[in-house]
């Protein structure tokens, strides 16, 4: 099997440190694997230009690129890095090294094989992404306690649908809930009040990363 093919490689769309910007693990300062590729087409999507492009890179070549920034904290994220069946290979190894890893995927890929070391973080894709239809319920079942589920929301609509789905399928009891506004479409603020007027157990999450550094890539 040549190297390019093999399930110790990934294509690699960019490995960068900077501080996470989102999930409970937002300010700590984290090393970024972003693998290339992405089978969903999110209306506000901010990484397409992760969907082409990258280079193939060894699982042990990534390690030691991201042993070199110094830090315990590794976020494996895309595109969607579960559509490349490397990725399984990475988060192990990345977890046998030591790591503390955190694993960013969009909800329409099979999270059962990822190493139970890891934390998932969990999109359910809500219908203002116009990805709604492509949410794999079945990953519910698989989540703990350390996993955390996020909804992305671009209107009011979204977040009483987001709502409605909190309370019919229980998700606070089954792991942290994060809703988060798309970036300069929905205020924070009004995202904020809903939460408040409705009393939902849910964490609203701005994303540091673009408050400090804007729409830049590789931040």
């Amino acid at each position: 099997m040549g190297r390019g093919f093999s399930l110790s490689s990934v294509r690699v769309h960019e490995i960068f440190y900077s501080l996470q910007g989102e999930t409970s693990r937002t300010g700590l300062p984290t090393v970024f694997v972003r693998l290339t590729g992405c089978p969903l087409r999110c209306g506000y999507c901010d990484t397409a230009y992760a969907f082409h492009g990258g280079s193939m890179m060894a699982v042990d070549s990534i390690l030691e690129q991201v042993r070199a920034f110094s830090t315990r904290y590794v976020t494996v994220t895309g595109g969607e890095p579960l559509a490349q069946k490397g990725c399984i290979e990475l988060l192990k190894q990345l977890c046998d090294a030591h790591f503390s890893v955190s694993l960013e995927t969009g909800g329409a890929m099979d999270i059962q094989p990822v190493d139970r070391r890891v934390s998932c973080i969990l999109d359910i894709k809500t219908p203002g992404s116009g990805e709604v239809e492509k949410n794999r319920w079945e990953n519910l079942a698989v989540l703990r306690r350390c996993d955390e589920i996020k909804f992305v929301l671009c209107d009011e609509a979204d977040y009483l649908w987001a709502r409605d789905v909190l309370h019919a399928k229980g998700l606070a009891h089954i792991a942290p809930v994060l809703f988060s506004p798309v970036y300069e479409t929905l205020p924070a603020l009004q995202l904020a009040q809903w939460i408040l007027r409705d009393h939902l157990d849910v964490r609203l999450q701005i994303q540091l990363h673009k408050v400090l550094w804007g729409d830049v890539p590789g931040h």
